[in-house]
């Protein structure tokens, strides 16, 4: 499935990919604090690391620098990009760049597809660990200097709704108003709950309890009359799954993402690129230009191509050079 992506949200995962100035993909040695979320399981995970000018109170120790490591996808590289340049160069401290927000990032970023919304929660959750990494270093009692948690690191007691992901009910309560999550498919998407087996999605007191719980009105005022996936009752058949596309389908997907998001970047800095042949979800491609003898070649294939072509195609495409 292709992604309808802000100008601006491809053009900083491009800028990252290719390392270019100003951009933060990467790792801080000897952090300040450090902080991960996600699961490579499910295909995102996020490392945020920051280093701090300290001051003589840790209270007032300043964010100087900030960096991430992701495995994801095109909005997963964006949203770290959007959380590093919302902190640096503005003078924040840690306790006061938690008052950064998943809306914060996707404002940032000029809108996310409701279906990425997951990727800003990872930004922000890896933030949270990391500030909380950082008052362990420094001493710092977070809840002495006012800060209530609202991430993962808040629920550590919690009653555990989707085991898969270990996420907990006051976690996603929390998520759930603060995202304004309406569906099973709205929780899913944002935060990867009932994104594995499914079983917490419709049991007792699994999701879409949570949901009937908050949202106590929403199926009476909603207009599709209860047709919703959310409203199925459990155990009810689910929808047919879409036609897997054939090849030429697959084909003419791949060309027009190489041609749109990928040789474009490639151009801009003296290179280029040659689709060779597709076999299966296996695509061979050829580096041109100053991209072909370049030392970050394999970086490019892996961070450029084979990403945008997942993100834009189809996750199980391998981009193999030739």
């Amino acid at each position: 499935m292709a992604w309808e992506y802000s100008d601006k949200t491809k053009q900083l995962f491009m800028d990252a990919v290719q390392g270019k100035p100003g951009t933060h993909l990467g790792e801080i040695e000897n952090a300040d604090g450090v902080g991960e979320h996600g699961s490579i399981v499910c295909g995102d995970a996020l490392k945020f690391t920051f280093r701090v000018r300290r001051a003589e109170n840790p209270l007032d120790d300043v964010i100087t620098e900030a960096k991430y490591l992701t495995f994801g996808c095109t909005s997963a590289i964006a949203a770290s990009e959007a959380l590093c340049a919302l902190i640096e160069g503005k003078g924040l401290t840690p306790i006061q760049a938690l008052r950064i927000r998943n809306q914060d990032i996707v404002d940032y970023l000029e809108g996310l597809p409701q279906q990425k919304i997951h990727c800003s929660v990872m930004g922000a959750e890896a933030l949270e660990a990391a500030v909380v990494d950082w008052a362990a270093k420094r001493g710092v009692d977070l809840a002495a200097a006012g800060v209530k948690l609202s991430g993962e690191k808040a629920d550590e007691d919690g009653r555990i709704v989707c085991k898969c992901f270990a996420i907990t009910e006051p976690y996603l309560r929390r998520k759930i108003r603060e995202l304004h999550l309406r569906t099973v498919d709205d929780v899913t998407a944002a935060l990867k709950a009932g994104g594995m087996c499914g079983a917490c999605r419709y049991a007792p007191g699994g999701i879409q309890d949570i949901l009937n719980d908050i949202w106590p009105d929403a199926c009476a005022t909603c207009p599709s009359g209860g047709a919703c996936p959310a409203s199925a009752a459990p155990g009810a058949p689910a929808a047919a799954a879409p036609a897997e596309p054939s090849p030429f389908q697959i084909a003419k997907k791949i060309e027009s993402a190489l041609e749109t998001d990928v040789r474009p970047a490639l151009r801009r800095d003296g290179g280029d690129l040659e689709l060779v042949d597709i076999k299966g979800w296996k695509v061979y491609v050829s580096l041109k230009g100053h991209c072909a003898t370049c030392p970050g070649a394999s970086h490019t294939l892996q961070l450029l191509v084979e990403r945008t072509l997942k993100d834009a195609v189809d996750t199980r495409i391998e981009v193999i050079p030739v």
